[in-house]
């Protein structure tokens, strides 16, 4: 798969495994594991793109005597997600048609 194409993939990925509560990356990791693979480094710096560009804020909460820095998606990540599910639409039209061209060709 396509780098950039992944990479935008595993934003939306991230911003779906904190929609419905706040998480910290090894939850994250754990939460996406069973539909897609990613590892800490790929999702470090996916985690520090989507702060900056304030679709997710981080707060840092003690555990065990540690502190644990956990992430909240924002209105901005939210539409992000909404934004992604209306793409999808287009994407899934055009991947029938390179099917169904693919099927002919045969």
């Amino acid at each position: 798969m396509d780098a950039e194409l992944r990479r935008s993939l595993l934003e939306v990925c991230v911003l779906s495994a904190i929609k419905k509560e706040d998480s910290y990356s090894y939850r994250i990791i754990k939460n996406m594991k069973p539909h897609v693979e990613v590892t800490e480094t790929e999702l470090y710096p996916i985690l520090k793109k989507l702060e900056a560009d304030g679709q997710l804020k981080n707060y840092a909460t003690e555990h065990n005597g540690r502190l644990r820095k956990y992430y909240r998606i924002t209105q901005k990540g939210k539409d992000r997600i909404k934004e992604f599910q209306k793409e999808w639409d287009e994407m899934l039209s055009i991947y029938s048609f390179v099917i169904k061209e693919e099927k002919d060709d045969e």
